[in-house]
């Protein structure tokens, strides 16, 4: 049996009356797991071919599965570091179904990190439009650019900015926006030891004060007619259903919605808002969905493109490498060249960390191409690809960072392939290919 606060047991009694047994049967399950397939780089049959176990299609997401208790750890699995799937609790991917997001939009995940939600949000938007991905917390925004990368998101800022700040200096320029906000983390304490160890109820109070602030930021950054999803994984009323009644009572000017889903259950005194309890078949999570009214100026200043020094030799590069023509503008950051997304703002003063995608850095005269480059493309797209199968001990010896025999014709860069999805890239030349899969990602088993 786990052990839980008899304070928050107490609480889940009152909150659940006839249902509290069954939410203790489930509390001392062992958790659920689950991944999410990426469908801007890999499709269901190709993953599950991959997989040495089966997968069960969730309800809270059609790229969402549950995974055996017994499944090895996906993050082992090659197609984990091509990008083709995120491991992800299934329940989890339940505030971006409600949010929607649509290709070529403009959306706003304002507490981002490690990546599950953006990079969901990415693969609804299908490489089009502007993804903002941020996270207070620097050292958690790395972790948030490592995913975006290696789920191969062409359009997306990754920045670590202050809400108020970020969502001031962009007011008015997001169609949608996300706060999935920090709170006490009561749905995942079958899976977090911490979270049960740092519970109280002043603490849920604590969360509640900051999740209001965080939302009252986050009311700026849309234009008129824009959607506000706020979602948590914990299940105080005080941090769900108050928090929303106290933020709309500040702001008239927007309306709950109504989630558009089925799964889950009802928001307790608001219908139109979803919970998920541990016996809807995911962890504890709150979702509300809201709409703003009023008109919203947006003030948010035009990135200045300006022509780069290196950027013949940044084209000629991309020429080298793709058969398809460069997207979108290039900009630079230091030695970094980067394939703007589409919609790009003024970027100085908001803690940005990269914004698009890298085509590579300057280099002792040259341009290097970045692994990211590759992970955002598809076989189609490059002049050349080594293909391997997935379960193949070649592609294994690529992800330890080997050097390969490779056809004899194939010359210069090539993007290296596990069943048709990539995942990075080499230099070929005299019949072997050079290794690029960068250093820190190699994989040791």
């Amino acid at each position: 049996m786990n052990e839980y606060p008899s304070a928050f047991l107490s609480r889940m009694h009152t909150l659940l009356g006839g249902e509290y047994a069954d939410f203790l049967e489930c509390m001392n399950r062992p958790f659920v797991r689950g991944i999410r397939l990426n469908p801007m780089k890999c499709d269901e049959k190709t993953l599950k071919n991959a997989l040495d176990f089966p997968i069960e299609i969730s309800p809270f997401s059609p790229y969402s599965y549950y995974i055996p208790e017994g499944a090895d750890k996906p993050g082992r699995i090659p197609l984990h570091h091509a990008g083709a799937f995120y491991s992800q609790e299934p329940s989890a991917a339940s505030a971006v179904t409600i949010l929607g997001p649509q290709p070529g939009e403009k959306i706003l995940d304002l507490c981002a990190a490690p990546g599950g939600k953006s990079t969901q949000i990415a693969a609804l938007m299908a490489g089009r439009g502007l993804l903002w991905s941020n996270e207070v917390v620097r050292s958690r925004a790395t972790a948030l650019l490592s995913n975006l990368e290696r789920m191969g998101v062409p359009n997306a800022v990754i920045s670590s900015c202050h809400p108020e700040l970020l969502c001031e200096t962009l007011s008015g320029f997001f169609d949608r926006v996300l706060v999935d906000a920090p709170c006490s983390g009561e749905g995942m304490f079958r899976r977090d030891a911490q979270a049960v160890q740092d519970w109280s109820e002043e603490h849920v109070k604590t969360c509640a004060v900051r999740q209001g602030l965080i939302l009252d930021s986050a009311a700026h950054a849309l234009r008129e007619n824009g959607i506000l999803v706020y979602s948590t994984c914990t299940f105080s009323p005080e941090e769900n259903e108050d928090t929303v009644r106290a933020f709309l009572h500040r702001h008239p000017d927007f309306v709950l919605e109504d989630s558009g889903v089925s799964f889950g259950r009802p928001g307790i005194g608001m219908p139109q808002a979803r919970r998920v309890l541990p016996m809807d078949g995911g962890d504890g999570h709150f979702v509300a969905k809201m709409k703003k009214t009023s008109p919203a100026a947006c003030r948010a200043a035009e990135y200045p493109f300006a022509k780069l020094s290196a950027e013949a030799d940044a084209k000629a590069l991309y020429g080298q490498i793709f058969s398809t023509p460069l997207p979108r503008p290039l900009i630079q950051s230091g030695g970094a060249i980067l394939i703007a997304p589409e919609f790009l703002p003024a970027l100085s003063g908001l803690g940005v960390i990269r914004a698009g995608v890298m085509l590579g850095e300057i280099q002792k005269g040259r341009i290097e191409p970045a692994h990211a480059l590759f992970l955002s493309s598809l076989p189609r797209q490059l002049r050349q690809t080594v293909e391997f199968s997935s379960r193949s001990l070649r592609l294994r010896a690529y992800l330890h960072g080997e050097e390969l025999e490779v056809d004899p014709a194939l010359k210069g860069y090539a993007g290296v392939a596990a069943d048709g999805v990539i995942t990075g890239f080499g230099k070929c030349s005299s019949g072997k290919i050079k290794n690029r899969y960068p250093k820190g990602l190699r994989s040791h088993t």
